[in-house]
C-alpha cells in the first residue's frame, strides 16, 4: 500500500467505550464511509488473541477502502495479520527493534511530546508523529496538555508528517489552524457520535480546508 501525507488527515484511533449495540467492524466502516484516511486499531483490555481477531477482521476493510491500518503499540499483532504497520508511545518497545521486525515498507509512527523526542523519532527511522495531547482528553487517563506553540514547535522541527491528537473535535479543531499538521488523529470525535459517517465526513472537510491552507 502507498502513503502520503494525506494519509494523515484523518486517522480515526479506534474505542470500543462507545460501541453499544454495534460491532467495531461495523462502526470502523461507518468511519470510512465518511472519508477516514489511516484507522489505528487500539485495543488496551483485549488479550493476544482476540487483538489479532480484531485485526485480521478489519483488515481487509481498510484495504477495501485503500486505507491503512495501524496497530497500536502491538509489533506481534502486527505482523501476525500483516497489518500496514504500528503506532509506538515512549514507553513502548524501542523503533530501530520494531523497524528490524517489521522491515523497511511498514509504516511505524512514534508519540511525541516535545521536540527533542520528536528529533530522536525522525533519527530513529519514524515515518509519522503523533504529537498530543493537543487538548484536555477524556480517553486517555495520563495524557496531559501539551504547552501552547508545541504542536508548531514540532511540526518545524522535523519533515515528517505531524498527526495532532488528545481531544480533538469540529469545536476546537479551527485552534489547531498555522501549526503546519499534516492532520489529526480522533478517538471520540468520531466513535462517540451517533452519526458516525456525518462526523467523519465533517471532520475531514474541515481538515482539508486546514492543511492545504498550509495552516
Amino acid at each position: 500500500m502507498h502513503w502520503n501525507n494525506q494519509t494523515f488527515l484523518l486517522y480515526a484511533v479506534t474505542d470500543r467505550t462507545w460501541l453499544g449495540e454495534r460491532t467495531l467492524y461495523e462502526v470502523v466502516e461507518e468511519a470510512l464511509k465518511g472519508g477516514v484516511t489511516c484507522v489505528q486499531l487500539r485495543e488496551k483490555h483485549l488479550d493476544q488473541k482476540a487483538f489479532r481477531a480484531e485485526a485480521r477482521a478489519l483488515l481487509p476493510l481498510c484495504r477495501r477502502y485503500g486505507v491503512p491500518l495501524i496497530i497500536n503499540d502491538n509489533v506481534d499483532v502486527a505482523l501476525a495479520v500483516d497489518a500496514d504497520g504500528v503506532h509506538l508511545g515512549q514507553e513502548d518497545l524501542d523503533l530501530p527493534h520494531a523497524r528490524r521486525r517489521l522491515g523497511p515498507d511498514k509504516l511505524i509512527g512514534v508519540s511525541a511530546h516535545n521536540v527533542e523526542e520528536a528529533r530522536l523519532a525522525q533519527a530513529q527511522g519514524a515515518d509519522y508523529l503523533g504529537v498530543g495531547a493537543v487538548f484536555g482528553t477524556s480517553t486517555k487517563d495520563d495524557a496531559s496538555a501539551l504547552p501552547p506553540g508545541m504542536l508548531k514547535k514540532i511540526c518545524g522541527a522535523v519533515d515528517l508528517p505531524v498527526v495532532a491528537i488528545g481531544g480533538v473535535n469540529t469545536g476546537n479543531l479551527p485552534r489547531l489552524t498555522g501549526s503546519g499538521m499534516a492532520g489529526a488523529a480522533i478517538v471520540s470525535g468520531i466513535f462517540a457520535q451517533q452519526d458516525v459517517e456525518g462526523a467523519a465526513r465533517t471532520l475531514r472537510a474541515m481538515l482539508t480546508d486546514l492543511v492545504s491552507s498550509k495552516n
